[in-house]
């Protein structure tokens, strides 16, 4: 086996060995410095443009930039060349979703390796990126779901009276917040609109038959949580 893998990292024809301790160390670093820049953007970013796919590539694209450089290693040439590859790419297709963009780039930069006859450090790059990529998937990585459903609702009744839909609300959620409240005249009645964490997910529908069945609401709307898009 200790001949495999001598023989496995030695067959590179580029001008320089590969240095794998080097190799694993970057990707590492790039790979936990990525964690704490998107933990960081999940923990102060507000308002609306928030994006899983966007919190993944701040995650992945560290380690390609890590390849790029492994690959360029001091080479003009192979410089010039990365930039035509991307200006190429670029040109024919626009990408709208940061995680895809992640996809292309990795793609790239390991045919690069390839073809600068960097072959070990294009496996490692290709292996060490595909088990980024799936703990980022099964993990659900940068999902910020607070709230299991979303509850749209009119009050016809005086607001003073609103305890009696929040004491529903809190016997079936953990978490009750009023996201919306537009209120007209006396005879209008109330817009409300709810985030909650349910204590269980699969007893929404009692608690929308309970709702249904209060004087007073009307025009009641549930949407999932995993149901609203992102932005």
């Amino acid at each position: 086996m200790n001949d495999f893998f001598s023989t496995f990292f030695s067959a590179d024809f580029s001008a320089q060995p590969l240095n794998v301790e080097a190799v694993v160390l970057g990707l590492c670093l790039s790979f936990l410095c990525g964690m704490v820049i998107s933990q960081t953007y999940m923990a102060t970013h507000s308002g609306l443009s928030y994006s899983r796919s966007f919190v993944n590539s701040m995650v992945v694209i560290p380690m390609i930039v890590t390849v790029v450089m492994m690959v360029l290693n001091n080479n003009l040439v192979t410089a010039f060349g990365l930039m035509a590859v991307f200006a190429v790419v670029r040109f024919r297709n626009v990408l709208r979703d940061t995680l895809d963009t992640s996809y292309v780039l990795a793609v790239l930069v390991v045919g690069m390796a390839s073809g600068t006859q960097r072959f070990s450090l294009a496996v490692v790059a290709t292996v060490t990126l595909a088990l980024v990529m799936f703990f980022l998937h099964y993990t659900s990585y940068g999902t910020r779901q607070r709230y299991d459903v979303i509850l749209n609702m009119h009050w016809s009744r005086p607001p003073a009276e609103l305890p009696d839909v929040g004491g529903i609300l809190d016997r079936h959620a953990r978490n009750v917040h009023c996201a919306s409240r537009r209120s007209g005249d006396a005879q209008a009645g109330t817009d409300l609109s709810y985030r909650l964490l349910l204590r269980d997910p699969d007893r929404v529908d009692e608690l929308l038959l309970e709702l249904r069945q209060l004087d007073g609401v009307s025009r009641l709307t549930s949407l999932k949580a995993e149901q609203e898009s992102e932005l």
